[in-house]
């Protein structure tokens, strides 16, 4: 087994983990704020609860998109990885037929 391919094995979660951590944090921060933020104008504006709602509403739109930014970047990323993979191997493959 060759060096790149032991550390590919061993890294595949790590990948995983930093996708998940990015999801999460495009679900909870936005969220999070909007819920404080909301409560907080709707107490001194009198409004309750219509801009907590507002807000919500705003902040769950914020995530979707954020999700699905980084939902693209990493389906570019594995349709990078897959292309030179398969370069590769046809280099390979044509090498060893000579």
């Amino acid at each position: 087994m060759s060096l790149k391919d032991k550390s590919q094995k061993e890294s595949w979660w790590q990948q995983s983990m930093v996708i998940f951590t990015q999801v999460t944090g495009w679900i909870a921060t936005p969220i999070i704020l909007a819920l404080f933020i909301g409560r907080a104008l709707d107490e001194k504006y009198g409004t309750k609860p219509w801009i907590f709602l507002g807000l919500t509403a705003i902040a769950f739109a914020i995530s979707c998109l954020g999700i699905v930014r980084i939902t693209i970047k990493y389906v570019k990323k594995v349709e990078k990885e897959l292309k030179e993979k398969k370069s590769a191997d046809s280099a390979d493959n044509t090498d060893s037929a000579d």
